[in-house]
Order: C-alpha cells, then structure tokens, then sequence
C-alpha cells in the first residue's frame, strides 16, 4: 500500500464556518485539521509494509464544505441485522439536528432497494421524534437488504429528492456498492458526499480495530456458551456445540471463548483443524470424555469448511453460502462415536439470529454515537467515499478504496490465539503451517 491509496477525497473547498462554535454558545471546540494523521504503526520500529503510512484523523473541522440549511441528508442500512443499528441511526440524526442545524434527513428503506426506480418502500422523513427511542431495539427501523442495485438509478433518485449527503451502515458488500456509487457520483462531478460506518459483526473490517455490534455478540455468546457448559456437564460424555458467526474471521469465537472460559474446543476459519486421525478432533474428544465427561467446542460458521466442500450456492451480495459446520460436526461425532460403542450426548446450540438482532450493550451504544458523529463531520466536510475507522483508540477517515476486499483476520501465531490456546487447552499445532 503506497501513502496516496490513504488520502481521502474531497468534495470541494470548505469556506462555510462550522457551526460547532455557535452551537456550543462559543466554546472552543478542538477542531481537527486534515494534516492531523495517525500512524498505521505507532511501535517505534515500524514494519516495513506500514513505515510512513497513516490515516486521516477524523473529527469536525473549523470551516466546512456544505452550508448545513442546504443539506438533505439521507441514511440507509445494508447486509444482516447486527446490534446497534439504531443507535448509529439515531447518533446521525441528532447530530445533524442538534450540532448542524439540518432540518430534512431521510431514511432509506431496505438498503439500496430503497434508492431504485420502481421501489415499493419509498424514504421515511428521520425527525427527533421518530428517533427518540429506537436505541432501545434491536434490528433497523429502516430495514435491511442485501444485493447491488444500478449505481445511475440510485443518483436519479438521490437527485430528485435533492439528496447531498449519504450514510450508509454496513459491511464490505455495503462499502464496496457505496464505493461504486461515490465513483459515478465523482465522474458526473456531482457535490454528493457519501460516508460509510462500518458494520460486520465478525469485526473483520481491515483499518478498523473494533466495529459496533462486536462486543454485543461476544457478551451474548458468552452467555451461551455458559448454558452450553451446564448442559454438557448434565450428561454422561455430554457434548455440546456452539455454532457463531464468522465467515471468514473467527474473532467472536475467539473472544468468546476466552470471555466464557468454559469451552475446550475453538475452531475458526483462519486454522484448518484435523477431523480424522491419531491427531483429529475426533480422537482427541474420544481421549477426553472419559477422563472429563464433557466438552464444549465453539466453533465459527466459515471453519471447517475444507472438511465439507462448497455448496455451490450464494448469496445476494455475492457472498459464499457456507455449508452448516455445526451440524456437520454433531452428525460426524455422533457417527464417529456409534462406530467406536462409545457413548455421547450431543447438544447443539446455534444463537446466530438471536445474536445479531439483540439490542446494542452500553459499550456498543456509546462506540456507536462516536461513529455516527464522525460520520457526520466527515459528511458536513466535504469528505467522500469514505469510512469512519478506528485505530489505536482513535477515530480516522479511512477511504473505502483502502477498505473493501480486504479482511482483518487471527493471526495464528499472534497473542489473541495463544490466549485461546491457552484457553482450552487444545492442540497448538492445529492448522499451522511448518
């Protein structure tokens, strides 16, 4: 990655005051200028891949882009339900309300359904009213889709209810459709700003350390994973198997796991773990029921699938439907143990849909309303196609270039995944290349 791939794109100069000094009744807000950078690598030795790279740092600025009376802003949510979409929902609208005085903010039904041509859902007007308590709930208020839409459409509608500025809430399938869409509004030379907030439960966005809804998944998985505990140890050899999210990053397994404390089995996509053999899964539960009597395994919903092939099958957004990992192993233990006429009581757990529909806890509402008031002073900027990150404990404005197609994932010989180890117990080697 070369410095220019990080520099975010601007709609214009900005030559409107901020409003923030008036609203604040003259207190001096820290105001951010766009030389203010955070570094890719804050160690003192820097790798060499990341020596001199840097993000824009985000926050509001002292002159702005778009003159706020003139702004119609608009807000749309994308891909699967995660916790604390309405928060960052709610967050965008307060803060244009209350901070920049903008009157008309729209929210966009269903994703990018919600922009084409012959929709059913047309946009809902987003007043402090209609807001006032949606933190409160899990899911959308304006509901979500999955799938890309015409790029062309979607300005000819934004155009013609005279949007300026939109947000969209979702993860790498909605960052690379907003990205394609911020393009064609570039090549029409269209003052268009759009902001991506970047939402994936698995926490696998590359540039952001932490997106919302995480630690909402960890806190419920763990809870799961404790009532798994307690039924495996309710039965002679119990087994008991917790199906997460994490299609191609197992970070809710792994933190879950270390957050619980009660699983001896983490198998997650970065690590192709052994089913058959001395050395398999099987035989290592096998081993261990006699001498404990349970086990818990938790597992991510992309592991394993080197063990049942690809179905062939995907999504609206494009993406792989995995085949079921969880089922795949309960059927697979059970046979694996009727073969050997050894005894086990398997109990299968999968939480994903309860999960991601849950509302945000306090740790995820408040990272949420930070998201949502970056966003917002990215926006009122002049800033576009690009995404609110997270860093080192600070906020940044990270193009969406830089983001999409890329996946943040465990590394196997880093620290998070010698805590699971040290966690469970298990193999060491498992998935480990010489």
């Amino acid at each position: 990655m070369q410095a220019d791939e990080l520099t975010v794109k601007q709609l214009g100069p900005c030559a409107v005051d901020s409003p923030l000094m008036r609203a604040a009744g003259g207190w001096n807000f820290d105001f951010i200028g766009d030389e203010r950078r955070v570094l890719m690598d804050i160690t003192t030795q820097p790798r060499p891949d990341c020596e001199g790279l840097s993000f824009e740092q985000a926050g509001p600025r002292r002159k702005i882009f778009f003159d706020p009376k003139n702004v119609r802003a608009a807000i749309l949510t994308a891909g699967g339900l995660c916790p604390g979409l309405n928060d960052v929902i709610r967050g965008i609208v307060m803060e244009l309300h209350y901070w920049y005085g903008v009157e008309v903010v729209y929210g966009i039904r269903y994703g990018y359904q919600g922009l084409t041509r012959d929709t059913q859902w047309p946009p809902r007007p987003l007043t402090m009213d209609e807001v006032e308590d949606i933190q409160a709930h899990g899911g959308t208020i304006l509901g979500s889709s999955r799938g890309r839409r015409d790029s062309g459409e979607m300005i000819e509608t934004m155009q013609q209810l005279g949007i300026n500025m939109l947000f969209t809430i979702g993860g790498d399938g909605t960052s690379r459709a907003a990205h394609e869409l911020a393009c064609e509004i570039e090549k029409r030379s269209l003052p268009i700003a759009v902001v991506s907030i970047p939402k994936t439960i698995d926490n696998d966005i590359q540039f952001v350390y932490r997106s919302f809804g995480f630690a909402t998944a960890v806190e419920v998985s763990k809870g799961v994973l404790t009532c798994a505990h307690v039924e495996a140890k309710g039965a002679p050899h119990g087994v008991s198997i917790v199906k997460l999210m994490g299609r191609d990053s197992g970070a809710i397994a792994a933190h879950a796991t270390l957050a619980s404390g009660d699983v001896n089995y983490c198998l997650v996509p970065e690590l192709p773990f052994p089913l058959e053999g001395e050395d398999g899964l099987l035989a290592h539960l096998r081993a261990r029921l006699p001498q404990r009597n349970h086990a818990v395994i938790c597992v991510a919903e992309g592991a394993g699938q080197h063990l049942i092939g690809d179905s062939g099958r995907r999504d609206a957004s494009g993406n792989i439907k995995y085949n079921d990992i969880g089922l795949f192993l309960r059927d697979a233990i059970a046979a694996d143990f009727k073969q050997h006429s050894e005894e086990v009581n398997i109990k299968y757990f999968d939480p994903g849909y309860t999960i991601r529909s849950t509302a945000a806890v306090s740790a995820d509402s408040i990272f949420c309303s930070d998201l949502a008031d970056h966003a917002v002073h990215a926006a009122m900027a002049g800033k576009t196609d690009v995404v609110i990150g997270y860093w080192h404990g600070v906020f940044t404005n990270v193009p969406m270039a830089a983001v999409v197609g890329r996946k943040r994932r465990i590394d196997p010989r880093g620290k998070l995944w010698r805590a699971v180890l040290s966690a469970t117990g298990q193999p060491g080697h498992w998935g480990l290349k010489a």
